[in-house]
């Protein structure tokens, strides 16, 4: 590693005044740094290099502009890089100018930083702030983000998980459930997104994370929002169902094609499911999903899912579905108080059951899919 003197040459090569070819080569010698765990541990200790690359994502030269955002994606890779990144290297202000410039050509590159950066709640918070202090705020985000060819130059894909993590914090989730605002209905059409998986998985991500306050279960399930139909529509196919079946179904479900296809990505799939389920945590919300006759979307895609830990929630989902109604004072079923001997049982349980699906998954990667019993008929 770079000892005193020579760090403080190579500081000096990073500078807008040098020449380019010498800019160049120092900026790629960065590069190659943050491309290693010590590099970036070398790194952690000088926000004066964290400074030089932020001041050079303007630099007139392309390249070196290149070698900047890649080695500011690395080191926001590692979360231990994120406190100097925000804190001593101030990078977000400029990230999120450039970010809305419409005619920036690297706008994609700083979603990739800004979303590395919001992973963990303490920065996540310190993104969100800045959001406030520099007078963008969310709702400038949705609208870049819904706006279909905001940049010609970049895709901004990234700005959904970006809203993902955003989501985390309670501040928000209550600005994308504001009945006001119409933000959530907004989002909704990207679950079906077909040429980005990654802001498919962004919009998931955040409706699941939405779906942890049960106080807007109701209203997400209204007419007024009618979420149902945006998260089963990814996970239905092409099965053909019993007349009596499709129309308890919402109409967006009924009769669907003979080419319908499912979503392809087994961690959206994961998703999706994980936020019918948050759906049915309170008494209303499960009586709203039998009304609507989820049960034989679910059957037929268990029939269809091959990835393990899919299947796993598929099962946990159909058994509320199909279920008993639990006893009095468990109705909502996020505010059940379990003791903590009861608690620690039910993880060394999960944590038994993971390292059993990770064996599955194993062993389907290396044979094709293993048999499996299938979900029964519904219970009346």
């Amino acid at each position: 590693m770079l000892n005193d003197k020579e760090a403080q040459d190579l500081l000096g090569f990073l500078t807008p005044e040098m020449r380019p070819d010498v800019k160049g080569q120092a900026t790629a010698y960065i590069l190659g740094l943050t491309g290693t765990k010590d590099g970036c541990r070398y790194l952690r200790g000088k926000p004066d290099f964290l400074k030089a690359l932020l001041s050079l994502t303007s630099d007139a030269s392309v390249a070196v502009v290149k070698d900047c955002y890649h080695a500011l994606i690395n080191l926001s890779a590692d979360e231990t890089l994120h406190e100097p990144m925000v804190k001593e290297a101030n990078v977000l202000p400029r990230l999120f100018h450039n970010l809305l410039d419409p005619e920036y050509a690297f706008a994609d590159r700083i979603c990739t930083i800004l979303t590395n950066l919001s992973r963990h709640e303490k920065t996540c918070k310190a993104v969100f702030r800045v959001l406030q202090e520099e007078g963008i705020g969310l709702a400038k985000i949705v609208e870049v983000f819904c706006t279909e060819g905001y940049n010609a130059k970049a895709s901004l894909h990234y700005l959904g998980p970006l809203l993902s993590n955003l989501t985390q914090l309670p501040e928000t989730r209550q600005f994308i459930l504001d009945k006001n605002r119409c933000v959530v209905q907004r989002l909704l059409p990207f679950t079906q997104y077909e040429a980005s998986t990654v802001r498919r998985g962004g919009v998931v991500g955040t409706l699941r994370n939405c779906c942890f306050d049960y106080a807007y279960h109701e209203w997400l399930l209204s007419d007024a929002v009618d979420i149902l139909p945006f998260l089963l529509l990814p996970l239905a196919g092409p099965e053909e169902l019993s007349e009596e079946e499709n129309e308890g179904l919402p109409v967006d479900l009924q009769y669907l094609p003979e080419d319908k296809k499912r979503e392809e990505d087994p961690d959206i799939r994961q998703m999706l499911i994980e936020t019918v389920l948050l759906l049915t945590a309170t008494k209303t919300g499960r009586q709203i999903l039998k009304d609507k006759n989820v049960y034989p979307i679910m059957r037929e895609f268990h029939k269809w899912e091959k990835d393990p830990h899919v299947v796993s929630s598929c099962e946990k989902l159909v058994q509320v579905l199909i279920g008993d109604e639990p006893e009095p004072g468990m109705d909502n079923l996020l505010e059940v108080n379990i003791p903590e001997d009861v608690e620690e049982k039910l993880r060394l349980w999960d944590a038994k059951e993971q390292e059993q699906l990770e064996k599955e998954k194993e062993e389907f990667l290396k044979t094709g899919c293993e048999g499996r019993a299938e979900i029964g008929e519904q219970r009346t």
